[in-house]
C-alpha cells in the first residue's frame, strides 16, 4: 500500500517555476532534462528536491501564491506524512527509484515573488519546522511517472 503519491514531476532548464512533465528519468544527478545540476544547486547529495502538496496548499490558504513547482521542487508529493520526511529517510518513488533525504533546503530569494510579503525565509527549517523542502540523493535511478506511489523504504516497492 502506498504511503503517498507523486503529485507532479517538475523540471526547468533554469530557475523557477519548474514546470510539470508527465514522466521523467531519474539518475544519480537528478531528473534528465532539468537544469538543477548545471545551476550549481545539485550534486549527488542534492540530486532531487521534494516538497509536499499539502504544505504548498497551506501556504496558499494563508494568501500566498505558491503552487506545485513554484518553490523549485522536482517532485511534489501528495498524501505523504511530511513530518516523517526528515534527513535519513529513504523513500521508494514508483517501482524503481530509491532515494534518501539528505537535508532540508535553504530558501532562495528567487521564490520571494510567491509570498504575499516577499518573505521567502518562511521556507527555512528554523522558521517553519516541517513546512520546508528537502534534498535527496538517488540510491537507485529509473523511470518515474506522475501518480506513481511513494512508500517509506521499510516497505518493499512491490508490496501492496
Amino acid at each position: 500500500m502506498a504511503d503517498g503519491y507523486v503529485h507532479q514531476i517538475n523540471i526547468s532548464t533554469s530557475g523557477v517555476p519548474k514546470l510539470p512533465v508527465p514522466t521523467a528519468t531519474v539518475t544519480e544527478l537528478g531528473l534528465v532534462g532539468d537544469g538543477h545540476a548545471e545551476a550549481g544547486h545539485g550534486g549527488v547529495d542534492k540530486a532531487l528536491c521534494l516538497y509536499s502538496l499539502e504544505v504548498i496548499e497551506s501556504f496558499a490558504a494563508e494568501g500566498h501564491s505558491l503552487f506545485p513547482g513554484a518553490a523549485g521542487e522536482n517532485i511534489t508529493t501528495r498524501g505523504l506524512d511530511w513530518s516523517a520526511v526528515v534527513p535519513g529517510t529513504r523513500l521508494w518513488l514508483g517501482e524503481q527509484v530509491l532515494i534518501e533525504v539528505t537535508m532540508y533546503t535553504t530558501p532562495c530569494k528567487k521564490i520571494a515573488r510567491w509570498f504575499s510579503d516577499g518573505n521567502f525565509a518562511r521556507l527555512s527549517q528554523k522558521i517553519s519546522p516541517g513546512r520546508v523542502r528537502v534534498y535527496a540523493k538517488v540510491l537507485s535511478g529509473g523511470a518515474l511517472t506522475t501518480g506513481d506511489p511513494i512508500r517509506f523504504a521499510a516497505a518493499s516497492p512491490h508490496s501492496g
